[in-house]
């Protein structure tokens, strides 16, 4: 009787916990789904800023710091503008089109998607992603799904619509839970979206609008595309191994202790599977790419030697202001394109140049709704730095920092959970970075931490909670694939599914950031933590 009594309080207390947990989830979307469009933020921004800069200005809130000028301290007197102002309208109505022109990080993520495009069009990185899986021995295949997740994020559409449920097909074709590898793809894909070999289309977006940042405190400083390399690099084998070591020992377990086998379905459907399945003309079309990337790669490899072309001149560096560095982004374009077209000649689906516009054609209509986001941040970003308050926030913030002792090791993992909270409600990372960038960077740069470094933070927090937020864009679509296994399964089951990945991604992510920070190791060529 003790027994039962003991397992009806057991199961009540179970139960009390998923009310919880759903309720805190439910909350979180309510609240996710109550905020704004994006672009509608920057608007409602931008009118704050304008209205702050009135009041602000007419309180005469003022901030003064030293800065070095041709190596000699000066004092630096800073108050707000009033952007209410005749001229100050005048001039915003007449710099509209140029701010969204001259934005940082548009014309780099247009260019990249050409060669993306082109890639994703012809089909060259579903199949590749298929020819590296359906290759793996069975003991290697979590760790593969993992890695190749991390890898997928360059183009990360094709991580989830190929990926995830080929994950799940894989796993099972090896008598494994089908559930966890989708559990295994879903957090390479997502949980590590902040971690590469290469670099991807989201490197040159937020590098641009960290530049815009940093350009408030110092308008000659650079963010390189390349700024976080080193670190992602290093991230990508991290994601890797400690996704790896969730999916095989708190995953898989915990599927095989708490699911209900009346819940599963047993059975795939054939046309899933036949859909993976590698043919003649797609490994004619990588045998094509493969030749051209390796042309690509030595004609890159030449143009890297002692004289050659992609060396700065003057110095002969391969990174300090060398074409290479600022031609990365066509680089990276090329690098995506010339495979992609020849793996269209090799599988047959390009058989004449309108093919290649159109897949570069494609690629630019599913920009539109960035490009509408662009216009407005581009706004938002013109605005805040006109107004000066970002400026005063980074000095008299930094000197509140500075005087109560949160700086350092607790400032940057505080920025990182804040970050990692705020992606619960707003799921674009580049929105986020539009809004926080212009406070932060600033702030972090008074304190003598250097643009890269606050982003890679940004970056950490982003990633890490991607794989726990309903607002996740592809969230319900790997919900309801959960649920083709599982008819029992929902969004909640998904959440406590991935919430292993997501602490164990930031508690190890935050650990090697740390350790950087203690080695002062180069975040990527010329990408220092700390300001010279």
């Amino acid at each position: 009787m003790t027994q039962k009594r003991s397992r009806k309080e057991k199961h009540s207390l179970d139960n009390k916990k998923v009310g919880i947990l759903n309720k805190s989830l439910n909350f979180i979307e309510v609240v996710g789904n109550k905020l704004p469009d994006p672009v509608t933020l920057f608007v409602l921004l931008s009118i704050i800023t304008v209205i702050a800069s009135y009041i602000l200005s007419n309180m005469n809130i003022v901030a003064e710091y030293e800065t070095l000028k041709d190596g000699v301290s000066e004092a630096v007197k800073v108050q707000v503008t009033n952007l209410l102002t005749k001229e100050a309208m005048s001039n915003f109505l007449t710099s509209i089109v140029t701010n969204f022109t001259s934005f940082a990080p548009l014309g780099v993520v247009l260019v990249s998607m050409l060669g993306v495009g082109v890639a994703e069009g012809t089909g060259l990185i579903d199949a590749l992603i298929k020819k590296l899986i359906l290759s793996t021995p069975k003991r290697l295949i979590t760790i593969v799904v993992v890695f190749l997740g991390v890898l997928s994020n360059v183009a990360s559409d094709a991580g989830y619509v190929v990926l995830v449920p080929l994950g799940a097909i894989i796993f099972k074709s090896f008598g494994r839970n089908p559930i966890a590898g989708i559990a295994a793809a879903f957090a390479g894909v997502s949980g590590g979206f902040s971690a590469n070999l290469l670099i991807g289309t989201i490197d040159p977006l937020l590098s641009g609008l960290s530049q815009s940042a940093a350009n408030i405190i110092d308008p000659s400083y650079m963010v390189n595309p390349t700024s976080n390399y080193y670190f992602m690099v290093v991230s990508t084998f991290l994601i890797t191994i400690v996704g790896t070591l969730i999916t095989e020992y708190v995953i898989i377990p915990r599927l095989e202790k708490n699911q209900n086998p009346d819940n599963l379905v047993e059975q795939v459907e054939v046309q899933d599977e036949n859909s993976f399945k590698f043919t003649k003309s797609e490994k004619k079309g990588l045998l094509y790419a493969g030749i051209s990337l390796l042309v690509f790669c030595i004609i890159i490899g030449i143009g890297l030697l002692p004289g050659g072309m992609l060396r700065n001149p003057e110095t002969g560096s391969i990174i300090n202001k060398s074409p290479f560095i600022s031609g990365i982004v066509v680089i990276l374009a090329l690098l995506f394109l010339i495979p992609g077209v020849f793996f269209g000649i090799g599988s047959g689906k390009i058989k004449k140049d309108s093919d290649i516009i159109n897949a570069m054609s494609k690629s630019m209509s599913s920009m539109g709704s960035y490009l509408v986001l662009s216009f407005f941040a581009a706004q938002f970003i013109n605005l805040f730095e006109k107004s000066k308050i970002a400026t005063i926030i980074a000095v008299d913030g930094a000197e509140i920092l500075e005087n109560i002792g949160f700086v350092g090791i607790p400032l940057i993992i505080g920025f990182i959970i804040i970050t990692g909270f705020i992606n619960l409600f707003i799921g674009s990372a580049s929105a986020k970075w539009a809004i926080i960038a212009p406070v932060f960077v600033p702030l972090f740069m008074r304190l003598g931490y250097s643009p890269e470094f606050t982003q890679m933070a940004y970056r950490i927090g982003d990633s890490t909670t991607n794989i726990i937020t309903p607002l996740l864009p592809y969230f319900p679509i790997i919900a309801m694939l959960v649920k083709k296994y599982d008819k029992k399964s929902g969004i909640g089951t998904l959440i406590s599914l991935m919430l292993p990945y997501s602490i164990a991604f930031l508690v190890s992510w935050i650990t090697l950031l740390v350790l950087w920070m203690v080695l002062k190791l180069p975040l990527g060529p010329e990408a220092f933590i700390f300001l010279k």
